[in-house]
């Protein structure tokens, strides 16, 4: 029987004394005379990334990165240590940091030079684009895990950049879902000058369409005092002269959204950027195990988990557990693995979650949250697919524009 099914046969029939314990560690620990390999995992990202910066992160909406995800990936690294030791593998986690943009392709390089197959990207898309250029016909799996852009999973997409972070349509799908649960079909949308507010507002108006919510008009604001554009930076102007069931807010930066709720000209629930959000990853979910990975997270980073902090967790722990089931497999068999069929991810959100054949998006849940609670849960009940309920959440394959 191979370690990693003794092991997960033992937890699953509640074999937990000391000697089962004994026995299943006994029988799969390797030889004290063999070293255990090394598998390193390489993280790149930008030095100074202003997507981290902190007079950006106080004010950026509900969902959005407090800080830099690498100590998501850490945690995934500290709980790969026992699991590891089965097949005779110790993971290891190394970052290079680059510069500046025009740099960080080549740390990528650098690590697929020394034979590192396995890469996290922490980039804006532009540069997760160009990361997988440059390594495309490389051993070398690129983790795409904090850009969002829908671009990465249709036009630029690449047979070996997988995304586990969920895209911009998946997000906008899950809102529209519980929008039309609850019977809110007709939305104003407040979109704001940044292009990756356009970006939130044109996955919105997909959504949209996909699922019978009709936009009543779409209006831009922006953030200024200056007076002669109050119709574009005073809510109540925006939020007038229109008859609507919901607001949606396109805020990336999260200075204007914050102040949407409460002034409304009609008493309507806000939802985007602020109000109810689509998120990855919420520190009040409470099931499958949730807790546990938030307070193993909080007590490394010392702030709530978010969004790319999951995903950058859910990565390593993607490759660590097609290794475990390839038993220390070379880079083929575990590429193989991770993205047929069989490959079985728990991302403690209550489903099943691999990778779609089409576009390389991780499936998985989304979660719908306020600043302080879990709403409800994506796919909601009733949203059916003929292959996976999954895929009711972002790009189908009919809807597909990438060629792999």
């Amino acid at each position: 029987m191979r370690c990693s099914s003794m092991i997960e046969g033992a937890v699953r029939h509640g074999l937990i004394s000391a000697l089962v314990f004994a026995v299943v560690l006994g029988a799969c620990a390797p030889s004290s005379e063999a070293a255990p390999k090394e598998l390193v995992i390489g993280y790149v990202a930008l030095k100074k990334d202003p997507r981290y910066a902190t007079k950006r992160t106080f004010a950026r909406y509900l969902t959005e990165a407090l800080g830099s995800p690498y100590p998501g990936a850490r945690v995934a690294i500290d709980e790969s240590r026992f699991a590891g030791s089965t097949v005779g593998v110790e993971f290891k986690l190394k970052r290079r940091r680059a510069k500046s943009p025009a740099r960080l392709p080549r740390s990528a390089l650098a690590f697929a030079d020394a034979g590192v197959n396995y890469l996290l990207v922490d980039a804006p898309a532009e540069l997760v684009d160009e990361v997988a250029r440059a390594t495309k016909g490389r051993d070398v799996l690129v983790f795409n895990v904090s850009a969002r852009d829908d671009v990465l999973r249709q036009e630029q997409c690449q047979s070996h950049l997988l995304h586990v972070i969920p895209s911009h349509a998946m997000m906008a799908d899950a809102l529209a879902q519980y929008l039309i649960s609850k019977k809110w079909r007709e939305a104003l949308v407040l979109t704001g000058p940044e292009s990756e507010d356009e970006q939130l507002a044109a996955a919105f108006g997909r959504s949209a369409k996909r699922f019978g919510i009709r936009i009543v008009e779409q209006r831009p604001f922006v953030l200024s005092n200056d007076p002669r554009e109050r119709e574009k930076n005073n809510v109540a102007l925006l939020t007038a002269g229109a008859d609507y069931d919901v607001v949606f807010v396109a805020d990336t930066d999260g200075e204007f959204a914050r102040d949407v709720p409460f002034q409304t000209v009609q008493p309507r629930p806000v939802v985007g950027s602020e109000g109810l959000a689509a998120a990855a990853w919420h520190w009040a979910w409470e099931r499958h195990g949730a807790p546990q990975l938030e307070k193993r997270f909080q007590k490394r980073a010392k702030r709530p988990m978010r969004d790319q902090d999951w995903a950058a967790w859910m990565a390593v722990k993607g490759v660590v557990e097609a290794v475990l089931r390839t038993e220390g497999g070379d880079f083929a068999a575990v590429r193989d693995y991770l993205l047929g069929d069989e490959v079985v991810l728990d991302g403690f959100k209550g489903n099943r979650l691999n990778f779609r054949p089409w576009n390389r998006q991780l499936r998985q849940p989304v979660l719908l949250v306020t600043h302080n609670w879990v709403v409800d849960r994506a796919p909601l009940r009733g949203y059916l697919h003929a292959t996976n309920n999954l895929d009711t959440l972002g790009f189908d394959e009919r809807d597909t524009r990438c060629e792999l």
